[in-house]
């Protein structure tokens, strides 16, 4: 394989900044998960992580820290500059790759003369919810969009329906997008989760659904329908597990009003934490309006979780057949859906079973390798 500068080996210029910001995402996992999987699957790569110029270390990554190359300058400055235009350059060190790899589609750095540039577009959210975000993350994700389709060599793409996505709202060439799709990432533990859930105050039996606190992830509804589900004899909890994003006036308005049944907010958990919420949940709810991939309803179907998830979007990728799908905008069928899988113990078994299989399709050393085949062909 031909590579500049007569290298042996591919060299990538990763960019991790996601890891810093206050809410990650599924943006954060995944950078956080592909940079450990790479090497591990080709120790030949020589991966070379950057970031742009933070004040405090990044969340969960200090291993990474001390050794990637700081970019001069802050997101505020370096993004619009580089989806607009291409500069400033790169330092040296990474100007010297093969391959420069975009992580997060807000941010698309600039490639140097005969290097390659990949970008990650993870979904279209922007796009299709204009309204959901704010102005200034949407004309950065709308930027970063045209700069990837006109100077990327590769698109990534976790799922068959985000490439739809693209391929209809843009004139990128579809040889240049790639589908490869991403896993479950926080590690399993056979440790009682009681404990657990004694510290954090979790009643049980409990519903559980994780998530960033923002419109997208529609759970005004889903408290709605849970209270529906409450309001009929239903003893469970209703567990919100994740950090506040943007716009969570709705969720709020709703979480202050009085109804039947217990909510508990438990913000942002360390892995563990999270872990123990899912293991200990009687069912699991996503009833997100739009997803790239949708990680954590991969991530509940590992541990056995019944699951109920949106019929829209990648959504069904990710469940195949293992989840009971609904329509995210109908409160009825959410709260029809609550009820029925916790009152059919036999039909929660099928679905504890089913989910298993379905998460084992999906690895990260799988993404990794669907990763590295996009830079061996981009840099043939």
């Amino acid at each position: 394989m031909p590579l500049r500068g007569g290298l042996a080996l591919t060299s990538v210029a990763f960019h991790v900044d996601q890891l810093w910001f206050a809410a990650p995402g599924g943006i954060g996992t995944y950078v956080r998960e592909l940079l450990e999987a790479l090497p591990r699957v080709d120790p030949t790569t020589d991966l070379v992580a950057f970031h742009s110029r933070w004040r405090a270390p990044a969340r969960g990554s200090v291993a990474y820290g001390s050794s990637s190359v700081e970019v001069p300058g802050s997101i505020r400055t370096l993004y619009p500059r580089w989806d607009l235009f291409a500069r400033p350059s790169l330092p040296q060190r990474l100007s010297r790759c093969d391959i420069v790899h975009g992580t997060n589609p807000a941010a698309v750095p600039p490639a140097a003369p005969g290097q390659r540039l990949v970008v990650t577009v993870h979904d279209l959210a922007f796009e299709r919810f204009p309204e959901l975000f704010p102005r200034s993350w949407r004309w950065l994700y709308r930027a970063g969009l045209r700069a990837a389709v006109q100077r990327a060599a590769a698109i990534l793409v976790p799922s068959r329906a985000t490439a739809d996505d693209l391929l209809a709202r843009t004139r990128v060439d579809p040889d240049r997008v790639h589908v490869v799709p991403l896993a479950a990432s926080l590690p399993s533990t056979p440790t009682d989760p009681a404990p657990v859930l004694e510290r954090l105050g979790i009643p049980s039996p409990y519903v559980l659904s994780v998530g960033t606190l923002e419109p997208r992830k529609n759970l005004a509804r889903l408290v709605r329908a849970y209270r529906g589900a409450a309001a009929s004899g239903l003893p469970h909890a209703l567990v919100l597990a994740g950090p506040v994003g943007w716009h969570p006036e709705e969720l709020l308005a709703e979480l202050a009003k009085a109804g039947p049944g217990r909510i508990v907010r438990t913000g942002a958990l360390a892995g563990k934490d999270l872990d123990a919420l899912y293991r200990g949940a009687a069912l699991f709810a996503y009833p997100s309006l739009y997803e790239g991939f949708g990680l954590p309803v991969v991530e509940a179907m590992a541990r056995g979780v019944p699951t109920i998830a949106s019929d829209s979007s990648a959504i069904p990728e990710a469940a195949g057949t293992a989840a009971l799908l609904v329509d995210p905008r109908s409160e009825g069928e959410l709260t029809t859906a609550i009820e029925r899988v916790l009152a059919d113990e036999d039909l929660a078994a099928r679905m504890r079973e089913d989910g298993r299989a379905q998460a084992s399709r999906f690895s990260w050393d799988g993404t990794a390798e669907g990763t590295l085949a996009v830079y061996r062909k981009v840099t043939s």
